[in-house]
């Protein structure tokens, strides 16, 4: 059971603060929900606190957890399919675990695939869907706001894009 004041990150949407618990009547049932705030967006988010584990809603990483993952950012991109739609289901789970690892990962590696050659229309979305939701953690988590951390994944995956074009 999460309280309100709680850093908890959904699945495919980010993470926020829980800023109230209501019940609400629908279809004549009352049902408890979580009221989510998104940093990013000013999005508001009811989460039903019955279904809490199926979602998978979970608490931000602590700080050091966090850092883990910024250096993972500066790692060198993970093997990926030559064929986009293989690469973009791969992808799509490793967004749906809601793992911040993994999400990290595909932000990487989609950052460098698209200063090497490119993305579709559909992995740029995922790659601007992913890394909202990375960024929104990572603000939570290290207490920054949301450009020293966008400014700092970037630095992170271009410094490593830039030893691979001196060697």
């Amino acid at each position: 059971m999460f309280n309100i004041g709680d850093k908890v990150v959904y699945p495919n949407h980010g993470a926020g603060t829980i800023v109230g618990i209501e019940t609400k009547n629908i279809l004549g049932k009352d049902n408890k929900y979580y009221i989510m705030k998104l940093p990013i967006g000013e999005m508001k988010v009811m989460v039903p606190v019955d279904k809490v584990e199926e979602i998978g809603l979970r608490s931000v990483i602590s700080p050091e957890e966090a850092d883990e993952v910024l250096s993972l950012l500066a790692d060198d991109k993970s093997k990926m399919s030559h064929n986009w739609n293989k690469r973009f289901r791969a992808n799509m789970e490793k967004i749906k675990t809601g793992d911040v690892f993994e999400v990290a990962e595909v932000v990487r590696n989609l950052t460098i695939r698209d200063n090497e050659k490119g993305l579709s229309t559909g992995e740029k979305k995922m790659l601007n869907n992913s890394r909202q939701i990375l960024v929104s953690e990572l603000v939570l988590a290290k207490d920054m706001d949301r450009e020293e951390v966008e400014e700092l994944i970037d630095n992170l995956i271009m410094q490593n894009t830039n030893l691979e074009e001196k060697e």
